[in-house]
Parts: structure tokens; C-alpha cells; sequence
């Protein structure tokens, strides 16, 4: 007997459904209730599934072939264990990378295959470890799965799962019965779960809310997240400066900018969000005489300004960790139970250099260059240490830190900061009047300086020996995109060796300046080694 049988058999194929779903997302009670669908309806079923590595190397695969017994003639027909690429009837994917996924596996084919996936992101491994933003376009996902599929149903389902205190396989089960790709109608569906007997109403719920969507026929476009503490929860002076920035500045300038001020305001106050706009205005100015229409240098510029401006020092992790929406978050995520204990362990690995950064400048760099004293702290430092924000103690001592927030001004790496913000804008508006392509990469290469600790230094590092090459390149052709490969080159990985090899075939050497540029930070000494000075054109002081 072949795959299908013989005779009568031989002209009737199964129902092939493959779901793709990570961890924790209910795929297999999916596949479950489609077994226990088919079984109760007059169809042989067979289940198999394949789990990933990890959760977002592969994501587990459960198929699910369905032959009616009708056509078996008495005579069990031999199912598949595994989909087979340009097979596969329905495709039902969890998040939107898996059903990309799915697609380059070549389980999604245009002549035959329904494909329904949520379209909210989990993100990859590889997405959140990247030195950039290596997140994948969510648009470009989505329109490679609608040419890909014969049909697309796709929306948040993960938000229906939210909503209706449920899991997302359910909201998956109501899309299925809504598409009519089953020979089967919703009360099928809706018996299933209740033979299921676990978190029937709940279930059922985010059934409805799946089969609801589906059924309309809609694919909702990936909404963009939103920013922690937006505009319209803001004081009402934030609010002024949000209107105002929104009459000053137009197309992608004006959602950065104002994203910008919320965020300034909630990193340390209004003056500061001022002190922003008052950075930015001479970048309009250069906008309008000697840009090319596009705005592209403002936006840019805004965008790494506001980023710089909000660094993340030991004050301001310490905030975010106490946030009551970070413990919601973290309780949603564990799945906590009323009656449930939640702790939450920290860990800590302050260096000297980040506990002289949060003193007042005077203090951190005479800790800097004193070596009995960072003797000291060196020996006390040398192991991390953990914290439960769960406990009093622990939750006391990251609230004192975060509360140091009035006195950041006067800290070592508030001057650090703000001098080399200073520099790097300075550079930027003088090589605009003369080679606007060049002064916009130069805007995005501040990009490569995030983080704290070690990965602050790294970048910064790799910035100086951009910053060393940028004058060497006025004048000459493609000046612009030559640093833009040197920027492509500066993230490829962590110690620099591309970025060097790159400089290098340019004819380029920078080893000397680098060396001591960081020399000077780790002497305590702000904006030192950061670059060329521009005068006259940014004051450091900080009102």
C-alpha cells in the first residue's frame, strides 16, 4: 500500500497541518484539540512533533495529518511524521519570525497553503545580541509571508491572548475554525476544548476572539511599540514642549523628537528635555541650507543625541529595576498565581570606573588616578554581587542609588558624557556645510557607543578610530558611503579586529591616537581624546 493507500485510498490525500510555536505557547494542546477535532469527526488523525534545540533556534513543530475515514475502505492509510515542503495544507505559526520561518523551510507554498500566524514578535537571540539594532523588519516579514501563501490570515494574537486571560494556542484554534479550512464547524471546535477540560472558559474566550478576527478576513500591518510613559502622561510642561516640538519640526523628525522629550523628561527632568531642543536648533538651521530635502541629517541627529543624553549609568539602572512595571512585567512573564511568591535576583558587577563615574567629577577622578584608593575599590569590586529587589534590603539599596538622580549632573560621567555629546555634535555641524552625505554618517557612527561598562568602552573605543579617519575623508569621492562600510565594519564584532583590517586597506593607521583616547578615560579626564574641538559652537556647561 503506497502513502495513500490503494484503489478508492490512492485518490484522496490527507489534510496536512503543520504549527510552528516556541515554548511555553500551548502548541501542543493545539495539536491536541486538532486530533481530538478530527477524531470526533469522523477522520483519522496523526500527531507528531519535533522540538527545537532552544526556544528560538527552531521553534517545536507539530504536524497533524487528517484522512477521513470514509475513504480509508476499512483500511488504515499510511500518514506522514513530518511536513514535507510544498505539502502542507495549513501552516499556523505562533509569532511572525516562525512564520517566516516556515515560509523559507518551504512548508508555505502559493498553490496550496493557508498560512495563519500572530503577528506580534518574539525576539530572536540573534535580533537582541546584535551590536546594532538587529531586529528584522516586522513589514517585510509579513508581506514575504503574504506572497508566499496561497492565503494569509494574520494578526496580534498574542494581544486576544492578553485580553482574554488566556493562552495563545486558543486564539490560534478560533483563526483555524474561522478560515474554513477544516471540514468542520465552530461548535466542533468549541466541544473540543471543553473534552479538553483545562481553562475551558478562558479558552473558549480567546477562541471566539480568534475565530471573530479570522473570520473578517483582515491582515493587520505590525503596530509599533510605544514608549514607556508617553506624551499624554506627562506633566503638563512636557506636554507644552511636545506641542511645540511638533509645530518646529516635520516628517520623521517630529516622531523622534517628541518620543525624545518624554523620554529626556523621565530620564532626568524638563530643563534637560530643553537643553535637547536648544542642542538641535542649529541643525535646522543647517537643514535648510545645506541639506538635500530629506531631513534625514536632523532626524539622525536627534535620534543618537537623545540616546546619548540618556546613557545608562549605575543611577539609572538602579530606577528601572525598582519600577512597579517591571515587576508586573516580570510577574506576567513567570505567569504568577495569586498566592504565589515572586523573588527577583539581580545581579551586580559594578567596576571602579562605573563607581567613580556616579561620584561628583572631582571625587571620581581623584578615585581614578590615586591608586591606593582604587586599590581599594578595586579589591572590594573584584566579584559581583546579587540583589533581591524582592526583599527590603535589596529593594532599599537600588531605591537610595536611583535617588541620586538630582545630583547626576555633578557626577564624573555626567561631564564625561556631555563634553564628548559636544565634540561629536560639533563634528557633525561643521563637516555638514561642506559634505552633507559624510556629516550623516557621521551622526549614525554615534550609534556604536551604548551601553555601560565594558561594552561602553569597546564602543567608544571604536568610535575614536572613526572619529581619527572622518577628516581624512573630506574631499574625497564617496565619502559618505566609505564610512558607512567603516561604521558596517565597527559592528561586525566585539574587539575591533574588522574595523581595523577595514582602516587598514584604506591606508589608514589609528592605533596611537585610540591608545590615548583611552588613556584619558580611564584617567578621569571628560573629553579628552574624544576628537577634533570645534569652538564657539556648543558650550559644555549645562543649565
Amino acid at each position: 500500500m503506497d502513502a495513500h493507500g490503494q484503489g478508492q485510498v490512492a485518490e484522496v490525500r490527507p489534510i496536512t497541518i503543520a504549527v510552528v510555536a516556541l515554548g511555553g505557547e500551548g502548541g501542543g494542546v493545539l495539536a491536541d484539540w486538532i486530533v481530538d477535532l478530527a477524531q470526533h469527526g469522523g477522520y483519522l488523525a496523526q500527531a507528531t512533533s519535533v522540538p527545537g534545540v532552544a526556544q528560538r533556534t527552531g521553534a517545536t513543530v507539530y504536524y497533524v495529518e487528517l484522512f477521513p475515514k470514509a475513504q480509508a475502505d476499512g483500511r488504515e492509510p499510511v500518514l506522514a511524521l513530518m511536513p514535507v515542503p510544498g505539502d502542507v495544507d495549513v501552516v499556523l505559526a505562533s509569532e511572525l519570525m516562525e512564520a517566516a520561518r516556515a515560509v523559507e523551510r518551504g512548508f508555505v507554498t502559493p498553490e496550496r497553503t493557508l498560512l495563519i500566524a500572530s503577528t506580534h514578535r518574539v525576539f530572536a537571540m540573534t535580533e537582541k545580541i546584535a551590536l546594532a539594532d538587529g531586529r528584522e523588519d516586522a513589514a517585510a516579514l509579513l508581506a514575504g509571508c503574504r506572497d508566499a501563501a496561497r492565503a494569509l490570515v494574520a494578526f496580534d494574537m498574542a494581544a486576544l491572548a492578553d485580553a482574554t486571560g488566556s493562552v495563545l494556542s486558543a486564539v490560534l484554534f478560533g483563526a483555524l475554525a474561522g478560515s474554513s479550512a477544516l471540514p468542520f464547524p465552530r461548535a466542533a471546535f468549541e466541544a473540543a476544548i471543553r473534552r479538553g477540560q483545562v481553562g475551558v472558559n478562558s479558552s473558549l474566550a480567546a477562541f471566539a476572539a480568534g475565530f471573530e478576527a479570522a473570520h473578517g478576513g483582515q491582515t493587520a500591518v505590525p503596530a509599533a511599540a510605544s514608549l514607556e510613559g508617553g506624551a499624554r502622561d506627562a506633566s503638563r510642561a512636557v506636554r507644552d514642549l511636545v506641542d511645540a516640538a511638533a509645530r518646529d519640526f516635520s516628517g520623521d523628525a517630529r516622531a523622534v523628537v517628541t518620543a525624545a522629550i518624554t523620554r529626556l523628561d523621565d530620564y532626568q527632568d524638563t530643563g534637560y528635555a530643553r537643553h535637547f531642543l536648544a542642542r538641535l536648533a542649529r541643525f535646522q538651521d543647517i537643514e535648510r541650507q545645506h541639506g538635500d530635502g530629506s531631513g534625514r541629517l536632523l532626524t539622525e541627529t536627534a535620534r543618537q543625541l537623545a540616546l546619548g543624553m540618556t546613557y545608562e549609568d549605575t543611577i539609572r539602572v538602579a530606577d528601572l529595576k525598582i519600577r512597579s512595571s517591571r515587576f508586573a512585567r516580570v510577574r506576567e512573564e513567570a505567569q504568577i498565581k495569586d498566592g504565589q511568591i515572586l523573588q527577583i535576583a539581580e545581579f551586580f558587577h559594578p567596576r571602579t570606573q562605573e563607581i567613580a563615574d556616579t561620584l561628583p567629577a572631582a571625587f571620581g577622578r581623584w578615585l581614578l588616578r590615586t591608586p591606593w584608593a582604587r586599590g581599594l575599590v578595586d579589591r572590594a569590586t573584584h566579584k559581583g554581587r546579587v540583589v533581591k529587589t524582592t526583599s527590603i534590603g535589596g529593594f532599599l539599596l537600588l531605591y537610595a542609588l536611583a535617588k541620586l538622580k538630582p545630583l547626576r549632573r555633578r557626577s564624573l560621567r555626567f561631564a564625561t558624557e556631555q563634553a564628548a555629546l559636544a565634540n561629536w555634535l560639533n563634528l557633525v555641524a561643521a563637516t555638514a556645510r561642506a559634505d552633507y552625505p559624510l556629516a550623516l554618517q557621521i551622526a549614525r557612527m554615534r550609534s556604536l557607543v551604548k551601553g555601560y561598562g565594558e561594552t561602553h568602552q569597546r564602543g567608544q573605543a571604536k568610535f575614536d578610530k572613526l572619529v581619527v579617519v572622518v577628516p581624512r575623508l573630506l574631499g574625497r569621492g564617496n565619502s559618505g558611503a566609505t564610512l558607512e562600510a567603516l561604521i558596517k565594519a565597527a559592528l561586525a564584532d566585539e574587539d575591533g579586529q574588522a574595523l581595523d583590517k577595514a582602516i587598514a586597506e584604506l591606508g589608514f593607521t589609528t592605533s596611537d591616537r585610540a591608545a590615548n583616547s583611552a588613556h584619558s578615560r580611564e584617567s578621569g579626564n571628560p573629553g579628552q581624546g574624544l576628537g577634533p574641538r570645534f569652538r564657539g559652537d556648543e558650550r559644555k556647561s549645562m543649565t
